[in-house]
């Protein structure tokens, strides 16, 4: 039975909210504000536009529906629940609390239906537009005439907030520049932040600046007006050359006591003002009620996803049959296989060079055999070594180019990496300079969090880039991104080591890669006198060892393994025995078994040096307290960068001199 005076519409949507407000009332923390003022916006995506199986979350041709207001988690929760996902009322009775699978802010992977890991203010809407990228290379990659194959929308839910941030316009820029005509963006529009009102920091036309970036924009005043909104998202859908941007005028906590009050943002409305609430809309004051029509639409809502995904199903059976290549193709990429091909093409570098020009020659050695590999750079693709040559531009009118051209837009690169990696199919990667990361850090966070496959060009990454100066030159970066968990740090020593990072992190499924590169020419280690660069695959090997137990353990990453293998030579002319440890990453060598760590580590040796043209603070696990650290513990200077390296001690002789100083002073 429907309720007293409400149709079907009226029903679900109230269902949705109160099950939200009672979601944030039961945890006595939450944000009810928004599911009550947009919960009918949610619900009209899926009701009349979405096209998804709830029984199968990860169907590849399912429309996406990012939440970027994460805040609004609870709302999300619910609507998941009616729409017949794999939730339960237990787990919404459970939100926000220890081990549940509804916690404060949407998180990937946790809970069945939520696309993206949001809650950070603009990562989502970017994370929207990475979908529409990876869907539009897609469509056009893998879609035969009669095979719509890859076939979806993108829809993203945001809120004044994530409009403020700087990365909504960066990305909506690009978006625009792109052409993603199956991106539709949906503002609700409060006017109220944690604050107060939006005027106290903000009097935009928002509207025009969408325009301006080349969106299709419309705006609904009355924003509980089903009719006026499904209009609008048709029209939105039928607009194929640019991406969509939808203003919906609606209430924070509409129909509560607090409407429009800043308050009901981010707190509970209380269980005297909750009840309130449910009376002016004529609703169960019953906790955690459902409607035995809700749990008929869910039923519904089931089979019609059911019904979808077979029908798609049949007609990739056909396309099987017309494109087995093509088909096989498609289904190792959405697994994340990007098969062995690549690995025999990953050249042996013999001549010195910049770590960064091995990556670049290797990158374009094994994408061509990786074809739905495609990335690119925040605007320095020759620097970084990014660009892939003869695979053309992605561009609107050219969208089969693997080059992305992100301009000097770092944060929305990483956003939209993001995107591309929750999408599925392709392996996406990014460039810029290593002190640039500093503009990326939420989404690499992020992409840590959420285990997404997204590679990191990280270039120019010490003092010996040399001239541009120490607002270039990288002196925290290396230890700051080793304390992003779950992510990789590798930084090769020489171009061969380059190959060893490129292959692991293509191998690496659960989490982002950072591959550290430099600037400057490095020698070719010889292999024949020291140990082989296959080592670097289990994050720290000996690389150069003594007879016997060594008097002296160094340890040193990227750049400055050369000059510690140096130091090693002089220190043993004078007779110290010199063990060096090559570092390539840090989190690889924790997943090493205790016997090979403690055997790499030796423990019994008290004289311990680490040495990084970087901050040293993190060196000190493997050195201990009393260890030595010859690092960057203040900004660098201008000057080039073997001059550079010289003046801060990161030199053969230096290094023995400040050893010899600090261990065998007489």
């Amino acid at each position: 039975m429907l309720e007293a005076g409400m149709n079907r519409d009226d029903t679900v949507i109230n269902t949705i909210r109160f099950l939200s407000v009672d979601q944030v009332e039961r945890a006595k923390s939450g944000h009810p504000g928004m599911p009550l003022g947009a919960s009918h916006i949610a619900y009209l995506i899926f009701d009349r536009f979405l096209k998804f199986n709830p029984k199968d979350p990860n169907w590849i041709n399912r429309d996406r529906f990012v939440l970027s207001a994460g805040h609004a988690s609870a709302m999300l929760y619910s609507l998941l629940f009616v729409m017949g996902y794999d939730i339960n009322l237990e787990d919404l009775k459970s939100f926000r609390q220890l081990n549940s699978r509804t916690p404060g802010h949407p998180e990937r992977h946790l809970t069945p239906g939520v696309e993206a890991t949001t809650g950070p203010l603009g990562q989502g809407i970017g994370n929207a537009v990475g979908m529409a990228i990876a869907e539009k290379y897609l469509s056009n990659f893998f879609n035969r005439e009669g095979f719509p194959i890859i076939d979806h929308y993108t829809f993203a839910l945001v809120s004044d907030g994530d409009l403020m941030e700087g990365v909504s316009c960066e990305v909506g820029q690009l978006a625009g520049h792109l052409k993603l005509g199956k991106l539709i963006v949906i503002w609700d529009n409060n006017g109220v932040s944690i604050d107060g009102p939006t005027s106290l920091a903000w009097s935009e036309d928002v509207l025009k600046r969408f325009s301006a970036f080349g969106w299709h924009v419309a705006h609904i005043e009355d924003g509980y007006n089903l009719d006026e909104l499904e209009r609008a998202i048709k029209s939105a859908m039928e607009e194929k050359e640019r991406p969509s941007f939808i203003s919906v005028r609606t209430h924070l906590g509409y129909g509560s006591p607090k409407q429009d009050d800043a308050s009901v943002h981010g707190a509970p409305l209380g269980k005297e003002l909750a009840l309130e609430t449910k009376r002016r809309f004529g609703w169960s004051e019953e906790e955690f009620y459902v409607p035995e029509e809700v749990y008929n639409y869910r039923k519904e809502k089931i089979e019609k996803g059911l019904k979808a995904q077979e029908e798609w199903n049949r007609l990739f059976e056909e396309y099987r049959r017309a494109y087995p290549d093509l088909a096989q193709k498609l289904l190792k990429a959405f697994k994340g296989d990007w098969g062995e091909d690549y690995k025999i093409h990953i050249p042996v570098f013999t001549e010195p060079m910049a770590t960064r020009q091995a990556s670049g020659k290797l990158l374009n050695a094994i994408a061509k055999h990786i074809p739905t590999m495609i990335g690119g750079s925040a605007d320095l693709s020759e620097s970084n070594n990014t660009y892939l040559h003869g695979m053309g531009d992605f561009l609107a009118e050219n969208p089969l180019g693997r080059n992305i051209h992100y301009g000097v837009r770092e944060h929305a690169m990483g956003t939209i990496l993001n995107g591309m990696a929750y999408h599925g199919g392709v392996l996406p990667y990014g460039g810029t300079f290593l002190i640039f990361s500093d503009y990326m850090r939420p989404s690499i966070r992020l992409a840590a969090m959420s285990g997404l496959q997204v590679i990191y060009v990280f270039t120019h990454d010490s003092v010996g880039l040399g001239e541009d100066g120490p607002t270039h030159q990288p002196i925290e970066q290396l230890c700051s991104l080793r304390l992003i968990p779950n992510l990789w740090v590798l930084r090769p020593a020489d171009a061969n080591e380059v190959g060893i990072a490129w292959d692991m992190a293509i191998q690496r499924k659960d989490g982002p890669v950072a591959i550290v590169l430099s600037r400057q020419k490095l020698p070719i280690i010889d292999r024949n006198r020291y140990a082989f660069y296959e080592n670097a695959r289990r994050g720290a090997y000996i690389i150069a060892d003594t007879q016997g137990t060594p008097d002296l353990i160094i340890f040193a990453s990227g750049s400055e393994v050369h000059p510690s293998l140096s130091a090693k030579h002089i220190l043993e002319e004078e007779g110290i025995k010199v063990r060096v440890v090559n570092v390539l990453s840090f989190e690889v060598f924790e997943l090493q078994k205790e016997d090979y760590k403690e055997y790499v580590l030796s423990p019994q040796v008290k004289r311990r040096v680490a040495v990084e043209a970087g901050r040293g603070l993190c060196w000190y696990k493997y050195v201990g307290m009393d260890g030595l650290v010859i690092s960057m513990e203040e900004f660098g200077k201008s000057a080039p960068g073997d001059v550079l390296m010289d003046h801060f001690g990161f030199t053969g002789k230096k290094i023995a001199q400040r050893i010899k100083e600090f261990y065998f002073k007489q």
